[in-house]
């Protein structure tokens, strides 16, 4: 009985603290904290009316997603995304990326090529903004953006890779985020067409070069954007 006991109340403390973390993750995302907002897990817990130890749990996931920053003796809270951040964020993906699209079309089977084609296809279909969303880029595009890339990237095989690629994702997502950056003189949906099309022909010279060139491009757009306010305070 005690065992039992015990069980369910592990069980009552994990959906919570899932719920936690999702409230949290997205509550980032959309900013409704700010950036260098701190997280504090008593406000959290006296507001979300669970433990502090929820809290602490679900904070420790944001951390570990690049979400947030765990600051010695200050507790949490909200990255500040300085320009240079954002150049070591981007620089890592610059050099990771490439290495797991060539990896990817050496190791990847016929699942993996008809994967690539179905999530380059929605992602095609998926309009990147909507009235309702303002200049943000949409909800629907930006998650069917993340499942295009990671696809790509999944014929690779290695898990502690692909662990990678989620953390520096969710880091530079929140960089678009609150960039709301839109470039109207840039094709992202000719840079994707390219490729998903230099993937599916194994040819992972063109595939590793228009990736760079992809990441090379998000990178100078949103370090101009992180950079203008301080250029204006």
């Amino acid at each position: 009985m005690a065992r039992t006991a015990h069980t369910s109340t592990s069980s009552e403390k994990q959906m919570l603290s899932e719920r936690i973390y999702e409230y949290l993750r997205d509550a980032i995302m959309r900013g409704d904290f700010a950036p260098g907002d701190a997280l504090k897990p008593q406000d959290l817990a006296k507001e979300q009316g669970v433990s502090l130890a929820v809290v602490r749990e679900a904070l420790v996931r944001v951390v570990g997603e690049g979400l947030a920053d765990r600051l010695p003796n200050r507790g949490f809270a909200v990255p500040a995304f300085s320009d240079r951040r954002w150049q070591d964020v981007a620089e890592a993906r610059r050099t990771i990326e490439p290495l797991m699209l060539r990896m990817s079309i050496e190791r990847g089977d016929i699942d993996w090529e008809a994967r690539v084609r179905a999530a380059h296809h929605r992602l095609a279909r998926t309009p990147a903004f909507v009235p309702e969303e303002g200049e943000y880029y949409s909800e629907a595009w930006s998650q069917a953006h993340r499942i295009f890339h990671r696809t790509l990237l999944e014929g690779c095989g290695n898990s502690v890779l692909l662990e990678t690629f989620d953390r520096m994702w969710s880091a530079s997502e929140l960089a678009r985020r609150l960039s709301t950056y839109r470039n109207p003189d840039r094709d992202g949906a000719a840079e994707h067409r390219r490729l998903e099309a230099a993937a599916l022909a194994r040819d992972a010279d063109a595939a590793a070069e228009a990736l760079a060139q992809h990441l090379a491009l998000t990178a100078a757009a949103l370090t101009s954007t992180i950079h203008e306010p301080a250029q204006d305070a």
